[in-house]
């Protein structure tokens, strides 16, 4: 298709990995609606996820079932993949084929790099993880992924997108060794949203704050919020819902939560408490509430004051005698 000179490129591949529905695990194959991808059965049935424990230098064994819904062949490419939490919610998301691995992705290795599953039929495939001697202990979570060879190409004003589909099944892998859980809350802020005049509006304010997992265990945090105002008068206190299921080791993720009501005018503290897995961590950030006409008066009469001694200064300098 031709294009401007100053066009974007004929050909945008945009690789979309369709992760897993939801952010806290459920009991269901990795599904689109055309192919799956999950742990092959065993003696006690289906397993929604890949669930390993291993020791440093050893190496484990399983099989992944890749599944075909449509009516014609599907054709795959089989890797393994890191995962990470995503930094717009939190949610479980794993690494293109082409990032670098450092886990679960370098380590485990499918028997085949590329299937052909028939329609409506399934294929299995074996695959090897081998732990290296050096692996830090602690979770290691990542999945393996079929992803479709086909591009769907659509076109725009000066540039033809290409969309590639992959599913994954989740590993969950535990390193034996010691396993140190750690939180911190970091960098909590305060965003308020006053009306100009007291009393005349609505107000809000905007809290943000980044959860950090510093350990090697994946933890299901939760978080309090607790607002104080002057005197100590209890402004707010509940538990936050939107809070990832999973906050995987050594990640972190900002989130902001949203007080509808805040005060006009106070002075205060605002502090958020994150637990997990007995671990508990606080961080808090003060506040003064000043609505925007009483917070201006200080300003404009400070820019007054400026403005009046300049013309003392300059008075005076007019009127100075001058030495003969």
């Amino acid at each position: 298709m031709p294009a401007a000179p100053s066009a974007l490129p004929a050909l945008l591949l945009v690789l979309v990995t369709l992760l897993f529905q939801g952010v806290a695990p459920t009991a269901h194959a990795a599904d689109n609606g055309e192919w799956s991808v999950e742990p092959a059965s065993t003696g006690l049935g289906k397993r929604p996820y890949f669930y390993l424990t291993a020791e440093p230098g050893t190496t484990v064994t399983d099989t992944v079932t890749v599944s075909n819904k449509t009516f014609g062949p599907l054709s795959f490419l089989l890797y393994a993949a890191d995962a990470y939490n995503t930094e717009r919610d939190g949610g479980f998301a794993v690494r293109t084929r082409k990032e670098p691995q450092r886990g679960v992705g370098a380590w485990a290795k499918p028997e085949r790099e590329k299937v052909t599953v028939p329609a409506h039929g399934s294929v299995a495939v074996p695959y090897t993880l081998t732990v290296p001697e050096n692996a830090e202990p602690g979770d290691h979570p990542g999945a393996l992924v079929a992803l479709d060879e086909r591009i769907t190409r659509g076109s725009g004003a000066s540039v033809a997108v290409g969309v590639q589909r992959a599913v994954g099944a989740r590993v969950y892998l535990r390193v034996n060794g010691p396993t140190m859980p750690a939180l911190t809350v970091e960098d909590v802020s305060y965003e308020p949203d006053r009306p100009l005049v007291p009393g005349t509006g609505e107000s809000s304010a905007l809290i943000s704050y980044t959860l950090h997992n510093r350990g090697n265990v994946t933890l299901n945090p939760k978080v309090a919020l607790r607002a104080e105002g002057i005197f100590g008068r209890t402004l707010l206190a509940r538990d936050l819902s939107r809070i990832p299921g999973e906050l995987l080791p050594r990640q972190r993720i900002r989130l902001t939560e949203s007080w509808s009501g805040a005060p006009q005018l106070d002075w205060g503290e605002v502090e958020l408490t994150a637990t997990a897995r007995e671990v508990r961590e606080s961080a808090s950030v003060s506040f003064l509430a000043l609505p925007w006409l009483v917070a201006g008066v200080p300003a404009v009469a400070g820019a007054g004051a400026v403005v009046w001694l300049r013309i003392r200064q300059a008075r005076g300098r007019r009127t100075a005698p001058v030495d003969g």
